[in-house]
């Protein structure tokens, strides 16, 4: 019963446009697990026990407390011999890392390692291909999975890039400068003279889809040549050229109070972002650039005084 009232739970949020991967992976597991002993309806202290000996940390243990209780607060509406555990005590605060961002100058400088990357025989593609990725990420803010998932039919004539499906099973469309087209355009050439029958944008040298590591591993490299970062404890990430886009994306906005709600509400859906709360972080993550929007909103305070 148990096991059913999960997939059954799992469909309804994923028609509501839930993904659920991971969340449907951990209720199957613990349903399993209750009905393995003797359980027809959540017992909030089996719910506490599981999650204490399948979770590695205390992060990981809240979350899938979290996901339980989500699971049993559906279930109670319809039965309340159904316990909703309390996750709330083992909440902790995770702080994200401070995003690298990318000077001018070292971007142009990583552009040029990776156009000189050595070359892979017999394909010519591997220097094209990480300019280009790199190039894309930097002038548009992808996320790296979306750029890596782009088939040559989401290029969309004048310059649009048809992003499917994304991380919020959100699709959106982004629209490319100029100079972006033209480098993208360059680069299809090319690949066109090397590529087999897959319609990634993005291929190995072997032709197939490129994958994650391949790109990271690349990036690190690229990274060295480029000097980048050298002594830093924690290398920049390739995810990181998003958070560069970000960040100079809202240094340009207008700071007139009638212009900064619209420039965060266009930011956050060019991003794809779930919630404008997750284009706000940017601020946070950019001290020089908190400070600066806070100085105007003081500005902005002191005319409306006046």
């Amino acid at each position: 019963m148990l096991i059913d009232d999960a997939l059954r739970y799992v469909a309804l949020r994923r028609s509501l446009g839930f993904k659920l991967e991971k969340t449907a992976r951990h209720l199957d597991a613990f349903t399993r697990h209750a009905v393995a002993n003797g359980h027809s309806h959540i017992r909030a202290a089996t719910a506490l026990a599981w999650t204490a000996a399948v979770s590695s940390t205390p992060g990981a243990r809240y979350r899938r407390l979290q996901e339980i209780a989500d699971f049993a607060r559906f279930l109670h509406a319809e039965d309340a011999r159904h316990e909703i555990p309390r996750h709330r005590p083992y909440y902790r605060p995770c702080s994200r890392p401070a995003p690298y961002i990318f000077t001018p100058d070292e971007l142009a400088r990583m552009l040029d390692a990776a156009a000189n990357l050595r070359r892979q025989k017999p394909s010519p593609l591997r220097r094209y291909v990480h300019a280009t990725l790199i190039g894309l990420l930097a002038a548009t803010g992808l996320r790296v999975s979306e750029a890596l998932n782009l088939r040559l039919g989401d290029l969309l004539p004048d310059g649009v890039l048809h992003i499917r499906q994304t991380k919020f099973n959100k699709s959106r469309l982004v629209p490319m400068h100029a100079s972006v087209v033209a480098a993208l355009d360059a680069y299809l050439r090319v690949r066109a003279t090397v590529a087999g029958a897959d319609d990634h944008v993005f291929l190995t040298v072997g032709g197939r889809p490129m994958g994650r590591g391949t790109a990271n591993a690349a990036f690190h490299v690229i990274l060295d040549k480029a000097g980048i970062a050298p002594d830093r404890p924690r290398r920049p990430r390739i995810h990181d050229l998003r958070h560069t886009f970000a960040t100079r994306a809202l240094a340009q906005c207008a700071m007139r109070h009638e212009d900064v709600a619209r420039d965060f509400v266009a930011l956050s859906t060019y991003l794809g972002h779930g919630h404008i709360r997750h284009t706000y972080w940017y601020l946070e993550a950019t001290p020089d650039l908190m400070g600066d929007i806070a100085a105007a909103a003081e500005m902005l305070a002191a005319e409306v005084i006046a």
